[in-house]
């Protein structure tokens, strides 16, 4: 026979159930065991095979029932059950046609994939020596490919900008979540490189920029919007950029929080105007009462995490999961040392990262 050309494992199961089914109504493939017996005991044994029950093939992970909509008989043929393990190897977690949720169910497997817009190009980046998370969206679904970076470090521009052309993107932003102390922002180096590009920071914050933002600013890139939330404390000027709703937004949404919420933690009150009772009230009103699968990406992480959501800050941060006065105590006996680069940082940033200092928009 000719080999067949199936093309998707989801053509390939109900083929091979299909054939099965064909073999146990013609009598033509069923395995049969043979035990010598006595003759007498003929019908009894018979009679012990008719009410013995089936064995559906389980689910290894699970061990759940397989249910495909095929009698027993059929599904416990021990042809069908040996093909459908094979078939497990074969990757279903990725959509066929507009079949996914069937393939769920057969197969018995749960994908723990985000279901992110297919619009959106996401990618995170790590500079080590301050320990900074930089952000890369995009919209791929547009024609220019519009991309933002948020909080971009000036020593890894070159890597940043590197990665925008290698994917075809068109960087139209370079945002900051806030006035940073422990690294100059890679905006100002950016816009040398790649004039077209504006800056963005919050207007509170009394940095210069091409785009000041206030709280519910929204900036778009493509058809893809992140929205502006004030969550002010660790600065005054702190924001959170959330990802828009809509069914062409990135679903669940993803917050970029900056230092006003990091993983398992928060940034500190103790220096530009940080405030704790301000920032304790800015994380519970504008992160907090974000839907509980919200990813969380903070500005830093210092232990390994990348990534987090709403609902596990708010069961599991030691800070912010206690009351007010708790967590206002607790930040006031940090005893954090003096930040190193925060005299350098901090003027320069100011004018959006240009360590010459000079005193126009940028």
């Amino acid at each position: 026979m000719m080999p067949f050309p199936v093309r998707t494992p989801l053509l390939l199961l109900l083929l091979l159930l299909h054939c099965n089914l064909q073999c146990s109504e013609n009598g033509g493939c069923q395995r049969r065991r043979h035990r010598r017996t006595p003759t007498r005991h003929n019908s009894t044994n018979a009679q012990k095979n008719q009410q013995r029950p089936s064995h559906e093939p389980k689910d290894q992970e699970s061990g759940h029932m397989l249910k495909v909509g095929l009698s027993r008989a059929s599904v416990s043929n021990v042809r069908t059950h040996r093909l459908l393990s094979n078939l497990r190897r074969i990757n279903l977690a990725t959509p066929i046609g507009n079949c996914p949720k069937l393939i769920g169910s057969v197969m018995g497997s749960h994908s723990t994939a985000s279901s992110q817009s297919p619009k959106l190009l996401f990618r995170q980046f790590f500079e080590k020596e301050s320990s900074t998370y930089t952000y890369l969206l995009a919209d791929v679904s547009h024609p220019e490919k519009p991309a933002v970076l948020i909080d971009p470090v000036d020593k890894t521009v070159d890597r940043d900008l590197s990665v925008v052309k290698e994917l075809g993107l068109k960087l139209v932003y370079a945002m900051n979540t806030h006035v940073h102390a422990d690294h100059v922002t890679g905006s100002g180096l950016i816009k040398s490189k790649v004039p077209e590009v504006k800056s963005v920071i919050s207007k509170v914050s009394g940095a210069k920029a091409d785009v000041l933002i206030e709280h519910g600013s929204k900036i778009y890139f493509g058809d893809l919007f992140l929205e502006t939330r004030a969550t002010p404390g660790h600065t005054s000027g702190c924001v959170t950029f959330v990802t828009g709703d809509g069914p062409d937004q990135p679903q669940p949404k993803m917050a970029f929080t900056g230092d006003a919420l990091l993983i398992r933690g928060c940034g500190r009150t103790d220096f530009q105007s940080g405030n704790s009772e301000q920032l304790y009230k800015s994380v519970h009103s504008q992160i907090f009462s974000l839907p509980k699968d919200t990813y969380i990406y903070p500005a830093h992480d210092y232990k390994g995490f990348t990534v987090s959501t709403v609902g596990e800050e708010m069961l599991y941060n030691p800070r912010l999961t206690k009351d007010e006065d708790t967590f206002k105590g607790i930040m006031a006996n940090l005893n954090l040392a003096y930040p190193k680069m925060i005299d350098v940082a901090v003027p320069a940033n100011l004018v959006c990262g240009f360590q010459d200092l000079i005193p126009k928009s940028c």
